[in-house]
């Protein structure tokens, strides 16, 4: 069943051929961004090294997976910060009764 809130959209990621995707209309100003983020990096790339497109392209789908996870574990870890801290309010706050 297709969902009617989505909107259709086409990406261009380095020149590799367009992309269509079905997004919901809040989130493509993140799809939009994405493809403008791996475009410029890929042009900055092309210029800097002589590799093919499509290893450039490589190169820059590694560095944002590099990116992502080094982002995903300093989430994990102010996340795990939050959790203690709200066990210890938590506790404190029992013994105040």
């Amino acid at each position: 069943m297709a969902d009617n809130n989505k909107v259709r959209i086409w990406i261009q990621l380095a020149d590799a051929n367009q992309i269509a995707l079905s997004v919901n209309p809040d989130e493509e100003e993140s799809y939009r961004k994405a493809e403008e983020l791996v475009n410029t990096l890929w042009r900055k790339w092309m210029n800097r090294f002589k590799d093919s497109s499509e290893d450039v392209l490589a190169r820059v789908a590694f560095q944002f997976a590099r990116l992502y996870l080094e982002a995903y574990g300093e989430n994990r870890q102010v996340n795990d910060f939050l959790t203690d801290l709200n066990q210890q309010l938590d506790t404190l706050l029992s013994e105040d009764k």
